[in-house]
């Protein structure tokens, strides 16, 4: 049979006490450092992921480090963990490795990674892209946003996931910012996106600034921390949050009605779907990053698919037709964990219209 693996980590300590009730009253700094020297987890075997085509299954292998101590650990030990648990990843039998959340950020992306194993490795950044692409848009329409009379901000624009976001929705949109930390970086990506697109791109290192005549967000920092909160966001908002751990405060859905916040890059897939490890999502959704995973290998295709920090436009156009040819497709709205009803979305949209200035008066969606 055609297998997987897949690699995941807490986001912090509390998840670690969520999976082992006994640890839920140890210090966290004794359990971080419990974390740091412990060896990898078979958290789950995941079995009947089917399509029309194909049939496999896979496992997920923890490495017990959170988000924050991958940021914060020397390089070097952050690897040699991912490594371990992709090696146990291949003694479980499977023949190609996804990385999940920040396995497939420290470093060079996946490329050293990839050198110390047997068995190919993709950060399933390529399905990811696709989907938030998909999110965006369709949530636009839901809002009853014109992304060519909009502003859109991608942050994280430097990251792997977020160039080529702004990339490929640059020619969609009125206007478009590029936020993150190296402006150095970002200007190189403005030339890039002019050059392809003919559009002028304004660029922030200001993150929070940046947001604030936004109606359109993709936010994907690779940070550890919140960083937009309900004060940054324009009334009506569509803000499509693909970072793990999140990037938007939970205040936003507490304290602001009028935006409408998703969550990036869920995928509903094919077959039944057999695990008891669900990452809080419903049964049959996963992340597009495990997602990419599995479809490489319902396609037999063992290589590295997506490595490094430079997605090809090709490449997302690849795994997309796969996800179609094998019946994966975009799940319905989340935010924060709730599923969004198409009610729940008319009442957003109901509220947000009464923050907007009667100049800005939002008029129906015409095709990208």
């Amino acid at each position: 049979m055609d297998t997987f693996g897949f690699l995941v980590h807490p986001e912090d300590v509390t998840d670690v006490a969520k999976k082992f009730p006994s640890l839920q009253n140890w210090p966290p700094a004794l359990l971080e450092r419990i974390m740091r020297f412990a060896p990898p987890l078979q958290v789950d075997h995941l079995r009947a992921i089917r399509s029309e085509h194909n049939e496999v299954e896979g496992w997920f292998v923890a490495t017990t480090l959170t988000a924050k101590q991958m940021l914060e650990l020397p390089l070097p030990t952050v690897l040699n963990k991912i490594i371990r648990a992709g090696k146990r990843a291949e003694r479980a039998g499977a023949k190609i490795l996804g990385l999940g959340a920040f396995t497939s950020v420290v470093g060079d992306a996946g490329i050293t990674i990839a050198k110390h194993l047997r068995i190919p490795v993709t950060t399933g950044n390529s399905y990811t892209v696709a989907t938030a692409i998909q999110a965006i848009r369709q949530a636009a329409v839901l809002m009853d946003i014109e992304p060519k009379e909009s502003h859109l901000t991608v942050i994280g624009a430097t990251g792997a996931i977020g160039s080529i976001c702004a990339r490929l929705l640059a020619p969609h949109v009125g206007s478009l910012t590029i936020a993150a930390r190296d402006e150095s970086k970002l200007e190189h990506l403005a030339g890039i996106i002019m050059s392809e697109s003919g559009k002028m791109v304004d660029i922030s290192t200001d993150v929070r600034h940046a947001v604030r005549k936004s109606e359109l967000v993709v936010t994907v920092s690779g940070s550890a921390d919140t960083i937009l909160y309900p004060e940054d966001l324009k009334a009506g908002a569509v803000v499509c949050d693909v970072a793990r751990p999140r990037d938007v405060a939970k205040a936003v859905a507490e304290k602001r009605p009028d935006v409408l916040v998703i969550e990036g890059g869920l995928v509903e897939i094919p077959g039944e779907y057999q695990s008891g490890f669900r990452f809080g999502l419903p049964k049959g959704v996963v992340y597009a990053c495990m997602a990419e995973t599995m479809l490489l290998a319902l396609e037999k295709r063992y290589e590295c698919f997506t490595l490094g920090r430079n997605i090809r436009v090709e490449q997302v156009r690849q795994i997309d037709e796969m996800a179609r040819k094998h019946g994966f497709k975009l799940a319905g709205f989340r935010s924060f964990d709730k599923q969004l009803t198409p009610d729940m979305i008319r009442t957003i949209r109901k509220v947000s219209t009464s923050f907007l200035p009667k100049k800005e008066e939002v008029r129906p969606i015409t095709n990208l």
